[in-house]
């Protein structure tokens, strides 16, 4: 289905060949961009190698999910300039309905910590370029690595203003989008503030079951120009959350799955087809489609860093119900990630690794408890983070809270052999921390067997959606004050706290630190919006502490 595989190795050329004709730009033309619509993107970088992504529209009636349209061939080109006059790797690609006329391509051959340009044609109408960028080499030691952190997109919430920010910078390597790329409400149902207005509506007009709907939900974010405009500047590494596929999902339901739309089983499979028709990842270590479902996943960046991507809905056990008095939550037969995924992820925290050990993260692991919150903000604080029932308890029972033996296991394995530097970077739920991660919540910071901490977490805030001023309708640092205050004071481990932004962050990795920046848009809702840099938190090597850095990494254009 792909002639980039065995077949369209073929085709690739070994070294650069003759200049193309003509000259490219980031904009395609007219005729062009209506066949590539949906843009281009590029992801899952290695030092040899990355996916490219595009999808075609060869008919009108070839609409995203439509199921129609002809069996068509797609060419591309990968070359050391913008201009395409050092084509270094070319192919074909065959698509069609069976796979949503998109094309997926892994491309390899290629040298290490390099920049390179791409494109694709068919029939003659060439698609916008793109840009991408190469691992550094696996022995290689890279001065620093820097990229974008994004996760929680809402398009009915509000304009993807973070993307276009991310787009002007001139200093990034690649984009970390740590899940809810997209959302599967129906309009009006989960939109922006307290009375869920559609900023823009979704596409289809129902909430997503069917791989259709999918399919069409995918190409509408696919279409929005600033996330376009970021997929064409910068490679993407991604993994999902929930709304991928349903709100609250695990291993045999969501909550947000309900008996009258089939089977849970189904319906996964059908957000999985799309996210891997979609988006511009390997999934089961291929870009080939119907191998499998596997997202979990390593990408190493020379020696300074290793990114280890989770996939925390597949194999979970169901949330339990009630916290405060189940005991479920620390017993050792339920899972977060499935024996499997966690004797990975133990392995890729091992002192051999590289020198940072980094953890795509769905779900905040930071234990978080809970005393002193005014009761009537209780309900406000849960439609944003679902930390805490009106009763008060330690537990988030949708992360890592919930599933607390998964949690003593890892960290067990990374004091007990000795490991150091691991950070885990983390979305979810619409809010920017920073906390450092300790072995006994309730005494920290004494250490637990001469270490107090296993290491640090940074959480991004969301794209869009609904934060906690955003619930209350209150003005920003108001109500989101005393609830910030007060999380802190129980819980010395969280060093930054903030309920209230939208934005990005920048995670900057060199030898001596990592180092995350968060940046603040005006308002979601006006496209318009501006950016501006609000704190930055460092964790030193070797320490496993956080503290406040005094100015942002990089800069704009």
């Amino acid at each position: 289905m792909l002639a980039a595989g065995a077949a369209g190795t073929a085709l690739l050329a070994t070294s650069p060949v003759a200049p193309a004709a003509g000259s490219a730009t980031t904009a395609a033309p007219a005729s062009s961009s209506r066949a590539f619509r949906h843009g281009v993107a590029s992801g899952d970088p290695l030092p040899t190698g990355v996916v490219l992504w595009t999808r075609v529209t060869p008919t009108a009636a070839s609409a995203p999910g439509s199921g129609r349209g002809p069996r068509v061939e797609v060419r591309w080109e990968v070359a050391d300039d913008p201009s395409f006059r050092w084509v270094v790797r070319r192919g074909r690609a065959v698509t069609g309905p069976w796979r949503d006329h998109t094309v997926k391509v892994d491309v390899g051959g290629l040298r290490p910590a390099r920049w390179y340009w791409y494109r694709f044609t068919w029939q003659g109408r060439t698609s916008r370029v793109g840009r991408t960028r190469t691992a550094p080499a696996p022995d290689a030691s890279p001065d620093r690595l820097r990229w974008g952190v994004v996760s929680c997109a809402n398009l009915q919430a509000g304009w993807f203003s973070a993307y276009r920010h991310l787009a002007a910078r001139d200093d990034l390597d690649l984009v970390l989008h740590l899940g809810d790329y997209l959302y599967e409400y129906a309009p009006t149902e989960y939109g922006a503030g307290q009375q869920d207005t559609d900023v823009r509506a979704h596409v289809p007009a129902r909430e997503i079951v069917s791989l259709a709907d999918y399919r069409q939900r995918h190409a509408q974010y696919k279409a929005d120009p600033d996330l376009a405009d970021l997929h064409a500047r910068l490679p993407f590494v991604v993994t999902w959350d929930d709304h991928e596929s349903a709100n609250d999902a695990w291993r045999r339901g969501a909550e947000n799955h309900q008996p009258d739309e089939g089977g849970w089983r189904r319906r996964r499979a059908r957000a999985h087809r799309a996210y891997d028709e979609w988006m511009p990842a390997r999934m089961s270590a291929t870009a080939d489609l119907g191998d499998g479902t596997r997202l979990y996943r390593r990408l190493r960046f020379g020696q300074l860093a290793e990114l280890s991507m989770l996939d925390l809905r597949t194999y979970r056990d169901q949330q339990v119900a009630t916290p405060l008095v189940d005991g479920e939550v620390s017993d050792p037969d339920r899972t977060i990630t499935g024996r499997q995924q966690l004797h990975w992820l133990k392995d890729s925290l091992r002192p051999s690794r590289p020198q940072w050990r980094l953890v795509g993260n769905p779900v905040m692991i930071a234990p978080v408890t809970f005393a002193s919150l005014p009761a009537e903000l209780v309900d406000n604080v849960n439609d944003v983070t679902g930390l805490l029932p009106r009763d008060g308890s330690p537990y988030n029972v949708d992360q890592w809270d919930g599933y607390t033996d998964d949690r003593r296991e890892l960290f067990a394995h990374i004091r007990d052999r000795g490991v150091r530097d691991v950070v885990f970077l983390t979305g979810d739920i619409h809010s920017g921390w920073a906390a450092e991660l300790p072995y006994d919540a309730g005494t920290y910071p004494v250490p637990v067997d001469g270490e107090a901490s296993a290491g640090v977490e940074l959480v991004c805030t969301s794209v869009t959606s609904n934060n906690l001023k955003d619930i209350t309708g209150t003005p920003p640092r108001t109500t989101s004050v005393a609830v910030e205050t007060a999380i802190k004071a129980d819980n010395p481990h969280v060093k930054y706290l903030d309920f209230d932004s939208h934005g990005f962050s920048v995670l900057d990795v060199t030898s001596e630190r990592v180092q995350m920046d968060w940046w603040v848009i005006s308002s979601r809702t006006d496209r318009r919006a501006t950016a501006a840099w609000s704190t930055s938190w460092a964790t030193p090597a070797g320490t496993a502490r956080l503290e406040r850095a005094s100015r942002p990494v990089g800069g704009g254009r």
